[in-house]
């Protein structure tokens, strides 16, 4: 007998963030400060529920949208980078990796508990982030949760993870 898999996707216009960021690498090394304009995909791959949906597109493509709008307009700063110190002064987040230093308004910034704001990373991040929020408000326990967080045109990252009771 055939084995059904089934998948819901959404990418819309409005599963995008503008941010500012930076990475460190090779040990030694920091990006200039830039930005993209990302682009993220989201998959649930699971079993038919009594409405025959595996996820309700409108409430993943509304659970998705709270969580990059959150990102939108904001300078990313990772938190667990251990080349990179924050400190908070007044309603400021100082930044320092080694000789350079950067204060950004804290309105600006979102502080994200990762290691390095790369596409990886956000994937992750925003997966995670889902996976909660579809737990807590829809009672979600079991599927596969795939993260596509799109850089620039034709660069992506993916963060896949499965979900179970």
């Amino acid at each position: 007998m055939a084995r059904e898999r089934f998948r819901v996707r959404v990418t819309k216009d409005n599963l995008v963030f503008c941010s500012g960021h930076f990475i460190t690498y090779e040990g030694d090394k920091c990006e200039r400060l830039h930005g993209h304009n990302y682009r993220t995909a989201v998959e649930i791959e699971g079993p038919l529920d009594e409405n025959f949906y595996v996820f309700d597109f409108i409430a993943l493509k509304h659970r998705t949208r709270e969580i990059t709008n959150e990102l939108d307009h904001r300078m990313m700063l990772p938190t667990r980078n251990k080349l990179v110190t924050l400190e908070h002064k007044n309603d400021q987040i100082h930044v320092r990796y080694k000789n350079r230093e950067w204060n950004f308004p804290k309105d600006d910034c979102v502080l994200l508990p990762i290691e390095n704001t790369t596409a990886e990373l956000l994937a992750r991040y925003i997966s995670q982030r889902l996976i909660a929020s579809l737990k807590e408000k829809h009672n979600f326990t079991k599927g596969i949760v795939k993260v596509e967080v799109e850089e620039s045109f034709g660069q992506s990252a993916f963060h896949e993870v499965e979900v179970g009771d």
